[in-house]
């Protein structure tokens, strides 16, 4: 029980810290809503799950279906929202349907294909919204087609699919800064891509970029949403 009690203590006090630079950034980029905090809980345990809901999280994301989809089966009572943010394979859509409520990682045709005949088929989704799509942006400059995440120029192409397919729900864009670049430039250019999908498609308002070491470039570039793991959790637990 002592020790529980100082995990609690522990992640409060860490969720405190990252509340407020994410307050402190909003209030300096001029914007009078916060962004959605998703505290990224991959490689911790459903007992920390269970103390950051307790603790006001709503919103947890994860990288791994096999990992993602334990947690979600023991923690089914609590009111939270399950973000996919890895990279996804299309043989896991099946699985990933099943408890994601968000997917941050759609970035190519069959992969949209996969998730939308997965969802028609899972009985566990009738009477559930669509399933929100983000489009995964490849911000590197030196990009290449079909390497993490789609480029710029065919999120035109990939949003329509998802906006056309059943069960799905074209929710934004998603990105990560790439290593090296000064994340504010890179944000800019997903703030761009944003904007451009939102032009064809009004819905699709969500930006989902930021983490720990960048996020308050995200929120003046137009963050909604930023996903954050070790400054809320603490390093990955050693396994023994």
């Amino acid at each position: 029980m002592r020790d529980l009690e100082a995990r609690r203590a522990e992640l409060a006090a860490n969720l405190e810290r990252v509340r407020r630079r994410i307050s402190q950034a909003a209030r300096a980029s001029g914007r009078g809503e916060e962004p959605k905090l998703i505290v990224v809980t991959k490689f911790h345990p459903a007992g920390d799950v269970r103390l950051l809901a307790e603790l006001g999280v709503t919103d947890v994301g994860e990288n791994r279906d096999q990992e993602a989809s334990a947690k979600a089966a023991e923690l089914a009572g609590l009111e939270l929202s399950w973000h996919f943010i890895g990279q996804l394979q299309s043989n896991k859509a099946k699985s990933v349907v099943r408890y994601a409520d968000t997917v941050h990682s759609v970035d190519r045709s069959s992969l949209v294909t996969a998730l939308a005949k997965a969802a028609a088929h899972e009985p566990s989704r009738a009477g559930r919204p669509p399933l929100a799509c983000l489009l995964q942006v490849n911000l590197d400059e030196d990009a290449v087609s079909g390497r993490g995440g789609a480029l710029p120029a065919e999120l035109a192409r990939l949003g329509d699919l998802v906006a056309d397919a059943e069960g799905l729900r074209l929710a934004g864009v998603m990105a990560v800064a790439p290593l090296g670049e000064d994340p504010a430039r890179a944000f800019e250019r997903l703030s761009a891509c944003a904007a451009k999908l939102r032009a064809d498609h009004p819905d699709a308002r969500m930006v989902s970029a930021g983490m720990s070491q960048d996020l308050e470039q995200a929120i003046a570039a137009g963050a909604t949403h930023v996903r954050i793991g070790t400054d809320v959790l603490g390093p990955r637990p050693r396994v023994l």
